[in-house]
Order: structure tokens, then C-alpha cells, then sequence
């Protein structure tokens, strides 16, 4: 059994997605200008659903079975 080529493929985008993530919300965070008590529930929401929910759980799919969708 050969090992696949996507598993540290997949890797590398969960570390770009995780950058890329952190780069867009602590700027969104900084422009809008809240108070220091909103931004852990902005973060928290902003994490699950942009990480988890939508292009991470499709990445982790990919990576495991070699497809996108069921």
C-alpha cells in the first residue's frame, strides 16, 4: 500500500486556511472596533463557521476518501 500524496497536501491547506483566517478576522475585529468583551464570541463564531463548517470539513473529506462531496 503506497502512501497518498493528500494527506500532507491537505495539510499544508489547513495550515494556509488557519493563517488566512486568523489574517481576515483580527482585521475585520480591528476595523470594526468593538469592545474587548465582543471579540472571543466574534472569534468563536468566525472560527466554527468559516473553518469548520464550510471548507474545512470538505478538505479533511478530501483528504481521507478522495472526494468532495457524499
Amino acid at each position: 500500500m503506497n502512501p497518498s500524496w493528500r494527506k500532507p497536501a491537505g495539510m499544508l491547506l489547513v495550515l494556509a486556511l488557519l493563517a488566512l483566517w486568523c489574517v481576515v478576522v483580527v482585521s475585520l475585529v480591528d476595523l470594526i472596533g468593538l469592545p474587548p468583551v465582543w471579540t472571543l464570541p466574534i472569534y468563536g463564531l468566525a472560527g466554527f463557521a468559516w473553518l469548520w463548517v464550510f471548507p474545512m470539513r470538505r478538505l479533511l473529506r478530501w483528504m481521507e476518501l478522495g472526494q468532495w462531496r457524499n
